[in-house]
């Protein structure tokens, strides 16, 4: 990468050009914002497919818990609809679009908050090795009480992982959707910024031409 600078006297103005390198083994990121915003959606949905995929499976223990509320479904299923919706309003630039997507990603990072949430509550439930101690049918199923109380281990182990794995998810997918939310609103802003300058740009025009000394 090469920086030259010329200065102009006259006009006091200051020109610095920075080239970049073409034999450097680091060049620039170039990331359009259409492909970013590609990208984004297809997180949003791979998201929603492993909240689906990973999220069942938990054993319900009380009313109002992880299992009993399947919140892995609903999870996936927002966050799998607000990636389908954010990709759609970066390929069809409606204004409807948009404003539809915006509102998908905002209810997106608040669902995403509520399942960190449970994921977390649901790391911190209960012993599955409890199971053991109330099924009559443990003994003829594993064979012992120890037998039970081993796998059910295991499954609180993978489980827990599972739990872990989610947590990290949904907080990208939180930190997606706020994302998504932040560039959708500039780019908005930015739109209607261009909009007011070419409203005001023929009135400057018409002042300018109107003005004694033009």
């Amino acid at each position: 990468m090469s920086i030259t600078a010329d200065k102009n006297k006259s006009k006091g103005v200051t020109v610095i050009t920075v080239a970049p390198d073409s034999e450097s083994m680091l060049p620039p990121l170039n990331c359009p914002r259409g492909c970013c915003n590609a990208s984004l959606g297809t997180l949003q949905i791979m998201v929603g497919l492993f909240n689906i995929g990973l999220g069942p499976g938990r054993t319900s223990f009380h009313p109002g818990d992880f299992a009993n509320l399947e919140a892995a479904y609903w999870l996936g299923g927002v966050f799998i609809l607000t990636g389908i919706i954010s990709i759609l309003a970066n390929g069809f630039p409606s204004c409807g679009l948009r404003c539809f997507a915006l509102f998908m990603n905002i209810i997106a990072s608040i669902i995403a908050a509520v399942g960190i949430a449970l994921y977390a509550v649901d790391l911190d439930g209960p012993s599955l090795a409890r199971l053991c101690d109330n099924s009559s049918s443990s003994d003829w199923y594993y064979g012992s009480s120890d037998n039970c109380k081993y796998v059910a281990y295991y499954l609180e182990r993978l489980i827990t992982g599972m739990d872990i794995t989610m947590i990290v998810m949904t907080g990208l997918q939180l930190l997606v959707s706020v994302t998504f939310t932040v560039r959708f609103c500039s780019r908005m802003k930015d739109e209607q910024g261009d909009e007011d300058a070419e409203i005001h740009k023929p009135l400057l025009k018409e002042v300018l031409m109107t003005s004694p000394g033009a």
